[in-house]
């Protein structure tokens, strides 16, 4: 279903390709910078990616410090501890660098200065009332978007709960999505984001807010994803792979932040906060008995994944074209490594009715979901992914 009027945003500018981390300094003198403060945490400082930001910076007389103290899948907490450190330091450019969680973190660090308040008064659509500080952001993996989306998301302690910052006041003045910033990302990085940016894809792509533009976005980064997810997983240095998934990962993420996702997310969300599971490995697991459960609200859209995915679909019917995506999807997971059912994640069967009652409360997401689900279908989903039953 396609809405009939739609409203597109992503990043200011957004700079990608080889070597596009070279971009750094003459944007920051764009920016009219003289004060940033690089947001990552201590696994990207220590692989030397922050000094390829850094060292020009300095060199053009930009005053930098690093705060390396994001943690992942991080609560509001860690947002709030770096931000004392910073607060009177009058930034006017925050650079994130790093995975999601870094980028989360400098999105929302970014607009603090400008919003008074406690940080969880900003949960929801809409709730910052101010513009932030000017932002630069620098992907080392491919799998969030988070560099183009206006979403951040964080765990709250209070209750266990992922929750979600949503304002266009969270979108970057600049992304710079270089492939080579993400050749140290190991194996197991790889696989686990990489996944989380095809759930974006496919989610954005059957999700009820979705349109024409952001239709065309979601396939083609279904397409780079399915075609080099395994080269970059098994072969880190595969300059090729890596910039398909650099390009699948940006592409997804700007058709997520027009289009939205659906149960995935919603079903992700109890498991990273009741669980801590990460992100990308709880979005992808999930994927395919989601798949499984959505395909008959548009058969049509889940045979075209999977032509998109490389399956040969000559010859079969629309649903058994459409069951291809979900095989798809499973054998892709099962390739690079994803567990494949709750039970690999530490999930017990009396835990399963807990997560399907904090799950339906993501009305936000639900409701974009292309077919309807109560509680009740939540937890049958849940009891399929811990079964291994598709």
């Amino acid at each position: 279903m396609m809405n009939s009027i739609s409203n597109f945003r992503t990043a200011h500018n957004i700079i990608s390709g080889i070597g596009s981390i070279a971009q750094i300094e003459v944007e920051t003198q764009k920016l009219k910078a003289q004060r940033a403060v690089i947001i990552t945490d201590k696994i990207i400082l220590q692989t030397g990616l922050v000094d390829k930001v850094s060292a020009p910076l300095k060199n053009a007389g930009v005053h930098v410090d690093i705060i390396d103290e994001v943690v992942p899948e991080p609560p509001f907490e860690n947002i709030e501890s770096i931000y004392e450190e910073i607060k009177k330091k009058a930034y006017d450019l925050f650079i994130g660098i790093g995975g999601g969680s870094a980028l989360d973190v400098t999105k929302v660090l970014a607009v603090m200065p400008k919003n008074e308040g406690d940080i969880r008064e900003y949960v929801g659509i809409d709730q910052i009332p101010n513009p932030g500080v000017n932002t630069i952001l620098i992907p080392t993996t491919s799998g969030t978007g988070s560099e183009v989306t206006f979403n951040a998301i964080f765990t709250d302690k209070r209750d266990n709960v992922k929750k979600g910052i949503v304002s266009p006041y969270l979108l970057p003045n600049i992304a710079i999505v270089d492939p080579m910033m993400t050749l140290t990302a190991p194996p197991s990085v790889t696989a686990a984001t990489g996944l989380d940016a095809l759930v974006h894809a496919i989610e954005s792509y059957t999700a009820i807010n979705a349109n024409e533009l952001t239709d065309g976005i979601a396939r083609h980064a279904v397409q780079l994803i399915s075609k080099s997810l395994r080269q970059a997983v098994f072969n880190g240095n595969n300059i090729p792979a890596r910039e398909d998934m650099s390009m699948g990962s940006l592409m997804a993420g700007i058709s997520l932040a027009n289009a939205g996702v659906g149960a995935v997310h919603a079903l992700a969300y109890p498991l990273g906060g009741q669980f801590h599971i990460p992100h990308g490995v709880a979005n992808a697991l999930l994927l395919p008995y989601v798949m499984e459960y959505n395909k008959l609200s548009n058969l049509e859209k889940f045979a075209q994944i999977a032509e998109d995915m490389g399956e040969n679909i000559d010859g079969l019917s629309l649903r058994e074209a459409a069951d291809r995506a979900v095989k798809a999807m499973s054998d892709l997971s099962k390739d690079i490594g994803i567990p494949s059912t709750l039970k690999d994640v530490g999930v017990k069967q009396e835990d399963l009715s807990l997560l399907a009652e904090e799950a339906s409360k993501v009305d936000r997401l639900l409701n974009n979901n292309p077919r309807k689900l109560k509680k009740e279908e939540i937890e049958t989903i849940y009891q399929n992914a811990f079964a291994g039953v598709k």
